[in-house]
């Protein structure tokens, strides 16, 4: 039997509680190079916003009964992630986004480097004589989290300074303001935080705002992802910068080729680039 008859749509789930929706524009600006690749193929993307894994399972069980989409993206991929294996048994053709070495090996992937943006960050700062580093990660489970912080730990050991203090957040304001009140509570604080997104950076410069703390002369915060948060904070936030709209292109391309039953290209997501703002400075005298 052939491939079925096109239905014209590519489809993502995301399950993320829709308060970080609203807060976070990572998302946004994927989607938007997502739905700008194929809707100039003339078909439709369908979004649709789910609390949990259970229900973004459900979800593609459904669009695979209804033949409601031709491909899916499949976004934050974690370790032992049953999805790839589940859409292939629901007969979805699926693009990875986001990860370092797809998996299975293989499969139709847009890949990130995690790796070689951590690396030239802690650059910077051993370079401003940080030696006493932190992490505001996004959740533990996720691969392209596991990978920066095995990339930061790395090279901590690589530089000869001690292993940098990890906190696991989940993305959001709230997290970003509690884990940075804990690390600048400690005996020995850090002289430079790491975070996972622009949010959680924002709320930990006015967490250490609030406490006192000074901006960038006694501790120095980096984002991962540059945005609009960034740029107009005070001081604005040094950061890991993606063009993110373009990275939401090349995946939209990927998933045009699975849609069409091609061959998908090797393709990566931009190049992320280290944008110094004020936010990084010397580290303190000890």
């Amino acid at each position: 039997m052939g491939r079925p008859e096109p239905v014209g749509a590519v489809g993502l789930v995301l399950a993320r509680p829709r308060r970080l929706l609203s807060a976070e524009p990572f998302f946004m600006e994927f989607v938007a190079g997502i739905e700008e690749r194929v809707a100039a193929r003339d078909m439709a993307f369908l979004l649709h916003l789910v609390t949990d894994a259970d229900a973004e399972d459900a979800t593609y069980r459904r669009w695979a009964e209804r033949r409601l989409v031709d491909a899916v993206v499949v976004v934050n991929l974690a370790e032992e992630d049953a999805r790839p294996a589940l859409l292939r048994g629901l007969g979805l053709p699926a693009v990875l986004a986001g990860v370092q070495e797809p998996d299975p090996p293989g499969a139709p992937a847009v890949r990130t480097d995690h790796v070689t943006p951590v690396r030239e960050a802690l650059a910077r700062l051993l370079d401003l004589g940080h030696r006493r580093i932190a992490r505001v990660s996004g959740p533990a489970r996720l691969l392209h989290t596991r990978a920066r912080t095995a990339a930061l730990a790395e090279g901590c050991r690589r530089a000869g300074i001690a292993a940098p203090v990890v906190l696991e957040g989940d993305y959001s304001h709230e997290e970003g303001a509690r884990l940075t009140r804990e690390l600048l509570g400690r005996e020995r604080p850090p002289t430079a935080i790491l975070y996972d997104n622009d949010v959680m950076a924002v709320s930990g410069l006015e967490a250490a705002r609030d406490m006192g703390v000074s901006v960038p002369g006694q501790v120095s915060m980096v984002a991962w992802d540059d945005s609009t948060l960034c740029r107009l904070s005070s001081p604005a936030l040094t950061s890991v910068s993606v063009d993110v709209y373009r990275y939401g292109t090349e995946v939209g391309a990927s998933a045009l080729e699975c849609a069409d039953g091609l061959p998908v290209a090797e393709r990566w997501s931009p190049a992320a680039a280290f944008a110094a703002r004020g936010s990084t400075g010397p580290a303190p005298a000890p």
